[in-house]
């Protein structure tokens, strides 16, 4: 649990959550590449997150991983529906572990926003009969978009199967060597779905009320929670509001927080929106952050802050201002790899480079 004061914690310094201590709070947010075949990660996700890990970043978080095939955003994303997944990701969770920097997966089901072409395709929706398209899943039969293919609802069984699906993706995040697992609930996929009211219109004990709509993600922390080690951080990634009214806001965030927090999870990664197109979000420079500051406070538990954080000095008045525990960052990384490296300069920590470019650096 976390204090509700200010911090005066350093970007520079460790955090410790559960029998895992991250080297410092700068983390590297699960960015989609669309770049697997088959779910299979390759050389590009090698190099992609090693790079990263390489470049001093503390925290290192494969991209969504569909825990189904029909999970997948697109026929490029990463999976781990089966045992052939286990490989190709070990191989990149011990060369992170290699470089000091801590591996960690996202576990993810896209819901009705599956089915969609590559992002640099445009990101369209497929339909049939296009041999790369597939039904979506969702908690209603209500379609994301115009263009988008009715989804079929999920009936007791196929949430059943569902969280089945959960459990033994998590037993093959355990079997690939990742240090944690973080459980994607954003960005109007599966989970965040059930979570909305205007994406779930069901009338069980998965619809209606604030405590149905939650049932689902509560129960799939559960389950996760039992299969991970005690000391193994549990993260869950949340849209704290979806910039609609009438639709999840911060108020019931907070109390989805406290609820995930009473089952286990160890911190809540504070994004927003995405639920329905073409909404009017009030972005700006860490225009996230205070979602995560008040659910920080309010719900007692720690926080990962997200969404244009770009300068060490920004990331460092977040934690000065007590409203996260780590920094995640996304684009800012993929634009500098060695962003983690110029935060030790910048705020005067000692910046542990690589051996081989540590030499060289040195002689400047």
């Amino acid at each position: 649990m976390s204090s509700a004061a200010p911090s005066s914690v350093s970007l520079l310094s460790p955090l410790t959550m559960r029998g895992l201590t991250i080297p410092n709070r700068i983390g590297m947010s699960p960015m989609c590449q669309y770049s697997a075949i088959d779910g299979l990660a390759n050389d590009w996700h090698l190099v992609h997150l090693g790079s990263r890990a390489s470049g001093g970043t503390g925290l290192v978080m494969v991209e969504a991983t569909a825990v189904t095939a029909e999970g997948r955003i697109s026929p490029g994303d990463m999976g781990i529906w089966s045992d052939e997944h286990v490989a190709p990701l070990a191989r990149i969770a011990t060369f992170v572990k290699s470089q000091g920097s801590v591996p960690g997966i996202q576990l993810a089901h896209a819901g009705r926003k599956a089915s969609c072409d590559l992002a640099w395709l445009g990101g369209k929706p497929l339909h049939a009969p296009d041999p790369r398209s597939w039904q979506p899943l969702a908690p209603s039969a209500v379609a994301f978009s115009d263009d988008s293919p009715v989804p079929t609802a999920l009936d007791e069984a196929g949430i059943n199967c569902l969280v089945d699906a959960f459990i033994a993706a998590t037993k093959r995040s355990l079997a690939a060597g990742f240090e944690f697992v973080e459980i994607h609930a954003a960005h109007g996929y599966l989970l965040h779905e059930f979570l909305s009211p205007l994406s779930n219109m069901r009338t069980d004990d998965y619809g209606g009320s604030l405590e149905n709509r939650m049932r689902l993600l509560v129960r799939v922390a559960s389950a996760v929670r039992e299969v991970i080690p005690r000391e193994m951080p549990l993260l869950t990634r949340i849209s704290a509001t979806d910039w609609v009214a009438g639709g999840w806001d911060i108020e019931q965030s907070i109390e989805l927080a406290k609820s995930l927090g009473e089952v286990g999870v160890d911190m809540i990664d504070v994004s927003s929106g995405a639920i329905v197109p073409h909404v009017k979000i009030p972005v700006a420079p860490g225009y996230q952050v205070p979602l995560a500051g008040r659910i920080r406070r309010e719900a007692s538990i720690k926080t990962a802050a997200v969404g244009l954080i770009t300068s060490p000095e920004q990331a460092q008045a977040i934690l000065d201002a007590g409203d996260a525990d780590l920094i995640l960052i996304g684009r800012e990384l993929l634009r500098e790899p060695y962003w983690a490296h110029q935060a030790y300069e910048k705020l005067g920590g000692n910046s542990a480079w690589p051996t081989q470019y540590g030499y060289a650096i040195g002689r400047r």
